[in-house]
């Protein structure tokens, strides 16, 4: 096995792979130069969960409040006002974002823990069917 891969997770008290983790394994694989790494991420953005809707709601958010804030005060206190909402808004909804998703998987985990129990079916004689009952 290669280490640092999926399969190569070990259960402690046995040693052997364990079938699935409960835990994503995250592998970030770097080129040593700073500035092609933070491109690289940058690119992948929109395939990150819920950053995306974040970010565009952040950006509306902080671009409306910094000019509405700015038909009434300077340009630097528009400016500091549209990175702050900017900031709350992106975060807020990345939280309630994950926080959804974490809501589904667990759903998702318990509707399949559930499956099997719900389809057992009973055995049937071998002969096919064909036992009489006795009264």
């Amino acid at each position: 096995m290669v280490s640092g891969d999926a399969a190569s997770i070990q259960r402690p008290e046995t040693g052997e792979p364990s079938e699935g983790s409960r835990q994503p394994i995250y592998k970030t694989e770097t080129t040593g130069n700073y500035w092609q790494d933070i491109w690289t991420a940058f690119k992948r953005l929109g395939e990150m969960p819920c950053a995306r809707n974040s970010l565009l709601s952040g950006i509306a958010s902080g671009a409306g409040v910094g000019f509405i804030r700015a038909m009434s005060a300077s340009p630097f206190v528009a400016s500091n006002w549209a990175v702050g909402s900017f900031m709350v808004i992106s975060l807020g909804t990345w939280t309630i974002c994950q926080q959804n998703l974490e809501a589904e998987r667990r759903r998702l985990a318990r509707v399949v823990e559930g499956m099997p129990k719900r389809f057992i079916k009973q055995k049937e004689p071998k002969d096919g069917g064909s036992e009489e009952i006795q009264n």
